[in-house]
């Protein structure tokens, strides 16, 4: 018995997974409950159209008023930013697709750094990933992987790269692969991708 329940300190709750969603589309981060709205926007405030990535906005009634140090998130139409991208599939179920400041820009195509994750992940030699953008003379930017493998293991930067191939479209593909003994992380076990991406530019 499972729920899978999406939202942020500023919006509460967003979206819930039953049992029965995450049964019919595993990964789902569910439907808005009742009393709560979700929409997903472009860069200018527009609706994406269905299928779509977008902006993650939402409204109900226990949004924030702000931060005690000031500030707040970016509101459109009363709805509030969570700062993530997603998508509805076809039952209006939401998928997370990563975070709107991950996002890069390759050689005109938008990517998002937590789907090459997501795939990585799945490997069964690889221990742990993480996955940025970092900048690029021809492309803008390019993504970067940063990946732990099992004991054993030997994977190389060669087989790495057909093996996102295979799966995702070429310009999802990773221009390099960093090995290293485990990930940085902070207090609470979140990557630090600012690190890795500072410390490869060095």
């Amino acid at each position: 018995v499972l729920y899978n329940l999406y939202g942020s300190t500023e919006v509460a709750w967003a979206t819930i997974a039953t049992p029965a969603d995450l049964r019919i589309a595993p990964g789902t981060a569910g439907r808005p409950p009742f009393g709560t709205i979700v929409r997903l926007l472009d860069e200018r405030g527009r609706d994406v159209p269905q299928g779509m990535t977008g902006r993650i906005f939402v409204t109900n009634g226990m949004l924030f008023d702000g931060y005690t140090g000031g500030g707040g998130k970016e509101i459109i139409d009363g709805l509030m930013s969570t700062g993530d991208v997603g998508h509805f599939d076809d039952g209006g179920r939401l998928f997370i697709d990563g975070r709107d400041d991950e996002m890069i820009v390759s050689g005109g195509e938008n990517v998002f750094p937590r789907e090459v994750e997501d795939l990585l992940h799945g490997h069964a030699e690889i221990e742990d990933v993480a996955v940025a953008g970092v900048p690029d003379a021809d492309f803008g930017q390019r993504l970067m992987a940063w990946v732990v493998v099992r004991e054993g293991s030997g994977l190389d930067e060669a087989g790495l790269k057909a093996y996102v191939r295979a799966n995702l479209a070429s310009y999802k593909v990773p221009r390099a692969f960093v090995f290293l003994p485990e990930l940085p992380r902070n207090a609470t076990g979140k990557v630090l991708k600012r690190q890795l991406v500072d410390e490869s530019a060095a």
